[in-house]
């Protein structure tokens, strides 16, 4: 008998297990995995000083890793409306093996008529307004050579004082729901940080975002307030629109991206103006895609360099590329580009992404053939 009533406790406890089991099943049965493998063959030269040898340019070839991902993400249905919403996403570095669970767009929130308020470490508004625009983001070609100053895959208030091209730590944001098209974006990089001096630093990030029909239209600002200095705020505005239209040789998307950074250091005011176009072409498998960015001179009576802005005449750079795209699948694809980075005489603009050895004036480029997959 005690040898059978342990058979039925042990039946019912396995028993139970299931059904606990199937039900939680049953309540993650709404999480989608999902990834982006995205690896180059890359061979790159620069002419910097310093790092030539003899008077010949330094080259290099090499694997490199255009920000593959992995990731976790889904909803629970809260009733009247609402919803729970999670993600969790991490670095991949299948050149190297590397990678990070959580350091990448990571977030826990709620979605409702109101739209979306979270928190976690996300991309800032400023970022994510116009970013789809390039159609070389996020590679060593991306726009971020020329437009955000740099690029900061994982910041706070104290680890990256220059780039508005950011995903921000310890951060709240809401998203509004969609109206006629409109799209509110707001974020607040929350002040943890305490760095000597007094200071507080914080961020703010808005974009207001339209897209209907053919039409994309993005006006975007940020703050980083005390990021200097207690008492010095840097900002930066930037307007952008696209067309997309079909017509009998396939589909054709332009865009354009206008861009004013602006900085308050401790010697005096720091600022630059820069420009973006792009220009993309899907006929069935085959895609043209070019990308040209420009920065004019530093202005200002600041005699510190700010990431790849510093005050003068020729400090600008110029940042050209063309690739070419063919889709093997939904999924699949393989792309080659040719881009070239080119700095004036006293400019000290860099690849953003897998960066170069860079001196005032130094020419970068290039070509890449690489593979993309999502799943």
């Amino acid at each position: 008998m005690k040898n059978t009533n342990t058979s039925s406790r042990c039946a019912a406890a396995a028993a139970l297990a299931l059904a606990a089991a199937a039900g939680h099943a049953a309540a993650q049965s709404n999480v989608t995995v999902y990834g982006r493998l995205n690896v180059a063959m890359e061979h790159m030269e620069t002419s910097a000083a310093g790092a030539a040898s003899n008077g010949k340019r330094l080259a290099v070839t090499r694997l490199v890793n255009n920000r593959s991902v992995f990731g976790f993400k889904g909803a629970e249905d809260l009733g009247g409306g609402n919803k729970a919403i999670f993600q969790i996403e991490g670095t991949l570095s299948p050149d190297t093996g590397e990678g990070s669970p959580a350091q990448r767009d990571t977030r826990v929130g709620l979605e409702g008529g109101y739209g979306q308020l979270f928190l976690g470490h996300w991309t800032t508004p400023y970022n994510n307004s116009t970013s789809g625009l390039d159609p070389f983001y996020p590679t060593t070609a991306g726009y971020m050579s020329i437009i955000g100053n740099g690029a900061g895959s994982t910041v706070d208030n104290l680890s990256n004082l220059s780039s508005f091209d950011r995903r921000q730590q310890n951060s709240i944001s809401w998203y509004s729901p969609t109206w006629h098209g409109i799209t509110l974006r707001t974020a607040h990089g929350i002040s943890e940080e305490r760095p000597a001096g007094g200071a507080k630093p914080s961020l703010t990030s808005l974009a207001g975002v339209y897209e209907q029909g053919p039409w994309y239209a993005a006006l975007a600002h940020e703050r980083h307030h005390d990021y200097q200095g207690k008492g010095r705020d840097d900002s930066g505005t930037k307007l952008a629109a696209a067309y997309r239209f079909s017509h009998r040789l396939g589909e054709t998307r332009l865009a354009v991206i206008a861009e004013k950074l602006k900085y308050e250091t401790a010697t005096g005011k720091l600022e630059q103006t820069a420009y973006y176009v792009s220009a993309t072409h899907q006929a069935g498998p085959h895609g043209l895609r070019l990308g040209f960015a420009h920065a004019g001179d530093g202005k200002g009576g600041s005699t510190q360099k700010i990431g790849y802005l510093k005050r003068g005449p020729d400090t600008g750079a110029s940042h050209v590329t063309l690739g070419y795209d063919y889709t093997l699948s939904r999924r699949s694809s393989l792309y080659a580009y040719y881009t070239r980075l080119d700095n004036d005489a006293n400019a000290l603009h860099d690849f953003a992404i897998n960066a170069l050895t860079v001196s005032a004036g130094a020419t970068l480029q290039g070509a890449a053939f690489g593979m993309r997959h999502a799943f």
